[in-house]
């Protein structure tokens, strides 16, 4: 099987796309949707491009955190973050939030793997095997599932 190196999935939520962003677009709540994540720092208050947080994350016994830096925060349409690991670029993740009518969203999450050959892949791809367990290669699989997940809570936290 060839390596995934991009992953994305997709819910319609009946919330109107504004009320989707705020869910997706603040850090600080990623807890209550990724099965993964467990905790947020944020540095800032506002979300904004350049707004830095560090994830704190787990999958079973094993711990690890991230750094991540907001690359974009447009209310209603898209946030995203980028990824990095002891300062090399681990990945991108993101959402795009699209208004289908009838008061109803579709969100979709991203993933983009960016250990690609640059500057240290090798070596955050081992260390990301280390801290998660889950091989560099079988990432997109887990992140499928992470998303699945994720998006399931979303829609069930923002519906109500």
């Amino acid at each position: 099987m060839e390596r995934e190196w991009v992953v994305e999935e997709s819910v319609a939520i009946g919330a109107d796309s504004r009320e989707v962003y705020a869910a997706v677009a603040d850090p600080r709540r990623m807890r209550e949707w990724s099965p993964e994540v467990f905790a947020v720092w944020v540095r800032g208050r506002a979300v904004v491009p350049g707004l830095r947080f560090v994830g704190f994350n787990r999958i079973g016994w094993r711990l690890w955190f991230t750094s991540c830096r907001v690359t974009a925060a447009v209310p209603g349409q898209a946030f995203a973050f980028r990824v990095s690991s002891f300062g090399m670029p681990v990945a991108l993740w993101g959402y795009r939030v699209e208004d289908i009518g009838g008061g109803s969203t579709r969100l979709t999450e991203y993933w983009e793997d960016l250990r690609r050959g640059g500057r240290g892949a090798a070596l955050v791809s081992v260390l990301g095997r280390l801290f998660t367990g889950v091989p560099a290669a079988h990432r997109a699989e887990v992140n499928r599932a992470g998303m699945r997940a994720t998006l399931d809570r979303i829609r069930t936290g923002v519906a109500g």
